[in-house]
């Protein structure tokens, strides 16, 4: 199973910003999901991370097979859903280090959440950080703090392989990189895929797919399923653009694209 997210519509404030929006993330997948700015992307992904102020209209978030509507965010990270953001925050005074240790920890029931209990999680997170062009200087800064875009980046996915989620939600994971970071940034989620995580990928462009092929991909415009379908169907929004996928695939809110 995986992630399911049926019929949500979802209010911020007094706007509407999705609408009956479906789909599933299964285990052993990468599901890509498209979408112009404004389009209900990160709208999503913080619904189903149960951000404040994300309220629920109607519709069902599912972890394998059990809603989890009523759960706060940290519980929600319990069950082993993971956001990688698209502009992560800056967090003055806890070392990236310091983090990635008390996450685990968290994650393992350790009471004493900076104590080192399992040392391998610092020799990994040193590997993990130089394969994907993460200087290790930097897990030892205050999280994001005077980071680049690309560093900030290259941090979300570092927690994401570390903290080994059931469910990745990966926000933009190419902004800030150039070609050879978004090549390194795509194989690591490839191997999340290939050790059977479920990966939600957003992104507004297919550039990042030339290097990993979705297993699906859904468009979404104007907080509405505008068409789904396989890989091809992320080249055809670069070939045509969003407005030209919203006027031939529109009509029809939920449409699978035969690619």
């Amino acid at each position: 199973m995986g992630l399911e997210v049926i019929g949500l519509t979802v209010r911020v404030r007094d706007k509407i910003v999705l609408r009956r929006v479906s789909l599933n993330v299964d285990y052993g997948t990468v599901h890509v999901v498209m979408g112009p700015n404004g389009s209900g992307k990160s709208s999503l992904a913080y619904a189903i991370m149960g951000r404040e102020g994300y309220e629920v209209l109607e519709g069902d978030i599912r972890v394998d097979g059990e809603s989890i509507l009523n759960l706060e965010t940290h519980e929600r990270a319990l069950k082993g859903i993971y956001l990688g953001m698209q502009d992560p925050p800056a967090i003055p005074g806890v070392r990236l280090s310091t983090l990635l240790i008390a996450s685990t920890n968290k994650r393992m029931g350790v009471s004493e959440l900076t104590k080192i209990a399992n040392p391998k999680v610092v020799k990994s997170a040193h590997r993990i950080a130089s394969e994907i062009g993460l200087s290790a200087e930097l897990l030892q800064r205050e999280v994001n703090v005077g980071f680049s875009g690309g560093e900030r980046k290259r941090g979300e996915l570092l927690q994401a392989i570390i903290l080994e989620p059931k469910i990745a939600i990966l926000d933009e994971p190419d902004s800030g990189l150039d070609i050879d970071g978004i090549r390194k940034v795509a194989s690591y989620i490839g191997s999340l895929r290939d050790s059977g995580r479920a990966v939600m990928l957003i992104t507004h462009y297919a550039r990042m797919l030339h290097f990993i092929k979705p297993d699906t991909v859904t468009v979404l415009i104007g907080g509405e399923v505008v068409a789904r379908g396989g890989p091809e169907l992320a080249f055809e929004v670069e070939e045509i653009g969003y407005e030209g996928v919203r006027r031939k695939y529109g009509s029809q809110s939920t449409q699978t694209v035969n690619t």
